[in-house]
């Protein structure tokens, strides 16, 4: 079937096509591989069908460096377990530093109380070889643990790249999220070392943390040094932090670089889920598997080519920002935005990517749906000249936010909407320079992505919205959970469904021609402006007010509608939610879980809708609130309280649920 070119909104034009990495990497294949593909559906039939040779190909594409055999790609094929590479040795790090002849900037920094940083690859280098000497004389090595509790700054860039090349593994939670929430992602992984922040500036406004840091340490025992990055506050009191050392001393001291090469499934870094039933599963992400994964989706997707400037809006606990530093192995720059992106004022966004050169900008997609309503038109005051593309994430971006784009930002840009997980740290549908822009779509599954919709039968479907699985192994699949010995939980978590193939938990639907739209979670994860939380994590901190006795939440996000998240609580008897409790509960949610999942509206009901185990139906009542009737949400025999989804139907008929497109009132 060949798509409709009405809502076409951009073709490559003969000049892009042929610069862009992906075609010189098809012409390299053919004359190398002798793999010739006329298309990109080809290319990609290609590379799922053929994938040892394909990630092989990758291997020699990007001249990988490397100790040991590099065959064969797949030691081991099951899912889960699979095991790539296992004879072969290699840093993520050394590969970032491979450019370190560069003329070009490697770290552009810009903060809300710093002036603007431009930071050369040697000088990069030379601070992640200090710095790197510095854990190496408090006893760091492989495996060890190192956490940051920091912003998005160039010291959480080189503590990144300092720990990957001595083969301690990396942990990131970003500093506006409270200390229950970090303690309980970092209690799981005993870390070594802290590197935090004492303070940082968003929208105008400091934000003390060295209260939270204290709090961080005396629960942590593991942790043997913490690391103080100077905050705004810093100079006007002193924090008393047990072995502390502050962050010029640690790379003070030139030494040598060094990279240790580590097999291939070493641990890089761990990521964390949104802790929604229990703890959140600590991902384990290994250096061969992202080093392969980001040159192939930074370079060959996303057309990102050395000397080019990235940016991707993003907090140090979202996996874009692992993204972002995973670019520098393409040796483009990469650009750090460290506040809020409309402070001072609505245009200071758009005028920096202008004045930095900026090719490639990246974000979540609340951003643009939020600067179209409020009316921006970049096109007046900034010519973006250098900006090729606009990379969207983190929820589905609508149709209006698309023509927006086009019609108020720049007419000739590449917009690419993109959709994967903290779980790969990169993409499963994402995009690629030869293809067409649709309004409202993903261009594609990545390259070796064997990406499909399922229905409930577990058949692959067309044209219809089914579960996002993936039927192959990738390199970018968690290595394992920690502290999950037996792999119980990673099992559970994404082949307990269909055994052996990988379940996401996104509706989505492809289109006879390859492309995708996503319709949200299929599981009961929240999704907020980009930044995935549980919603136990919520729970956690509303319920520990006295007058709240329970609570639900659910976000009712859903293409083309704007996201509206209800908080719905039992109260003590007696007492009533008025405006000052509601501000209570705000509070509480800003300060000790994070300030992005406040909910739009708190209702008072007197019960929450829950199973015969006790579970609470969260994915019921979001299905019910977005028009579900209520026969087609739960049977009452499965429910202990099954008349207290009532009030939920009600309420949904005071809700705007006339499909895509519909507000919440």
């Amino acid at each position: 079937m060949t798509p409709s070119t009405s809502d076409i909104l951009w073709t490559p034009g003969p000049e892009q096509l042929q610069s862009s990495r992906l075609v010189q990497y098809q012409d390299w294949l053919a004359r190398e591989q002798g793999v010739t593909t006329h298309d990109y559906a080809g290319l990609w039939r290609w590379s799922i069908e053929h994938l040892d040779d394909f990630w092989q190909s990758i291997w020699s594409y990007f001249d990988i460096q490397a100790d040991g055999e590099r065959e064969p790609a797949l030691g081991q094929r099951s899912m889960p377990g699979a095991e790539w590479f296992p004879k072969a040795r290699v840093n993520f790090a050394e590969h970032v530093f491979r450019h370190a002849t560069s003329q070009q900037p490697a770290v552009i920094a810009r903060s809300e109380d710093v002036p603007l940083q431009h930071i050369a690859w040697a000088e990069l280098e030379r601070a992640t070889a200090a710095l790197a000497a510095t854990l190496r004389g408090w006893g760091v090595g492989p495996g060890d643990r190192v956490a940051s509790y920091m912003p998005n700054r160039p010291e959480t860039v080189i503590a990144f790249l300092a720990c990957a090349s001595i083969g301690a593994v990396w942990s990131s939670c970003a500093p506006d999220m409270g200390a229950p929430v970090v303690l309980d992602r970092l209690r799981q992984i005993e870390p070594k070392v802290l590197f935090a922040v004492d303070s940082y500036r968003y929208n105008g406004k400091p934000h003390d943390r060295a209260r939270e840091v204290a709090q961080l340490l005396a629960e942590l025992p593991s942790v043997e040094h913490v690391v103080q990055v100077d905050g705004p506050l810093a100079q006007e009191r002193a924090v008393d932090w047990r072995q502390r050392t502050g962050w010029h001393a640690t790379v003070a001291r030139d030494a040598s670089p060094r990279y240790e090469r580590l097999p291939f499934g070493h641990p890089l870094w761990i990521l964390y889920s949104s802790g929604t039933t229990g703890l959140p599963k600590a991902m384990v992400h290994g250096h061969g598997g992202i080093l392969l994964t980001h040159l192939k989706e930074m370079a060959l997707h996303n057309d990102l080519r050395p000397g080019d400037r990235l940016l991707f809006l993003g907090s140090t606990g979202w996996a874009v920002w692992n993204l972002l530093v995973g670019a520098l192995v393409t040796g483009a720059s990469i650009v750090l935005y460290d506040g809020h992106p409309s402070w001072p004022c609505g245009d200071t966004l758009w005028r920096f990517i202008d004045e930095q050169e900026v090719a490639v900008f990246g974000t979540g997609a609340a951003v643009l749906i939020a600067h179209r309503k409020d009316g921006l038109r970049p096109r007046d005051y900034a010519p973006l000249k250098k900006l090729r593309t606009i990379l969207s994430t983190g929820s589905p971006l609508p149709v209006d936010a698309f023509e927006w784009v086009y019609r108020d930002v720049k007419p000739d840009v590449w917009l690419a909407s993109v959709s994967g997980g903290t779980d790969i740290a990169a993409c499963f549908v994402a995009c690629a320079p030869t293809l067409p822009v649709h309004a409202g779509e993903i261009q594609c599954a990545e390259l070796g992505v064997a990406a499909y919709a399922f229905n409930e039968q577990g058949q692959a479907v067309i044209d219809e919205v089914g579960e996002l699985v993936i039927t192959q192994p990738m390199p970018s699949m968690p290595l394992y959970f920690w502290n999950d010995p037996d792999g119980r939980r990673y099992r559970e978590s994404y082949f307990e469904i269909y055994p052996g193939v990988w379940r996401h938990g996104d509706w989505i639907r492809f289109t006879p021609y390859g492309s995708s739209v996503i319709y949200g979670r299929s599981d009961s994860t929240i999704n907020r402006y980009g930044i995935r939380i549980g919603t136990a994590e919520i729970y956690r901190v509303v319920e520990e007010l006295p007058e709240v006795l329970d609570s639900l939440v659910v976000d009712l996000e859903y293409l083309g509608r704007p996201s509206f998240m209800p908080l719905f609580v039992v109260l003590q008897p007696g007492v009533a939610l008025d405006a000052s409790l509601t501000e209570r509960i705000r509070q509480q949610i800003r300060t000790k879980a994070s300030g992005r999942h406040v909910p739009d509206a708190v209702v008072q009901v007197g019960e929450i809708p829950r199973t015969l185990s006790g579970k609470k139906m969260e994915v019921p009542v979001r299905k019910l609130l977005l028009g579900a009737r209520l026969s087609q949400v739960a049977s009452p025999d499965a429910m202990q309280n099954p008349h207290s989804l009532d009030f939920f139907a009600t309420y949904a008929k005071a809700l705007d649920l006339g499909g895509p497109g519909g507000t919440a009132l």
